[in-house]
């Protein structure tokens, strides 16, 4: 299960270092008022170092791992452009990619400011959400895709 209190922390330590990021996943969900239980969370973020260079700060402000050191500007700008990273005191898992396939990139999704307790962070928008998860293989973004279809009264095209 998600650790909310962890997620807080990292979310307002990106925002105090200036990460530029947007969420989206089940994360996206919650601010959006959907509520799933997950242990992950997942971020795209800007494909420069200079903004992976404030992530990994954020990171470290948040939790003292040396693996944080790992995470490499030149992969989440190259090819495959995803690094998971999951801190040593908690379940929690971290997505961060600055594309996921040729479809979303962090410079192309809608995104939108909203707040989850009091924290205010940048998300994806309710429609990019549906968009993404509407015809994915996963049972669980199917289910989510219908959530969101129906909260937001989003067409079905």
């Amino acid at each position: 299960m998600l650790d909310l209190d962890k997620v807080l922390a990292f979310l307002r330590a990106m925002n105090e270092e200036g990460v530029e990021y947007i969420t989206f996943g089940a994360v996206a969900l919650w601010a959006h008022g959907i509520v799933r239980a997950t242990e992950d969370a997942d971020f795209f973020v800007a494909p420069t170092t200079e903004n992976i260079a404030r992530l990994k700060k954020a990171l470290r402000s948040v939790w003292n791992d040396p693996s944080i050191d790992e995470i490499d500007a030149d992969e989440l700008m190259g090819e495959y452009p995803s690094v998971r990273y999951g801190p040593p005191d908690t379940e929690l898992t971290m997505d961060f990619l600055t594309r996921l396939g040729q479809a979303y990139a962090y410079d192309t999704v809608e995104s939108e400011m909203a707040e989850i307790e009091g924290v205010p962070i940048r998300v994806v928008t309710a429609r990019q959400l549906y968009e993404m998860k509407r015809n994915t293989v996963r049972h669980k973004d199917r289910i989510d895709a219908e959530a969101l279809r129906q909260e937001f009264s989003l067409p079905e095209d």
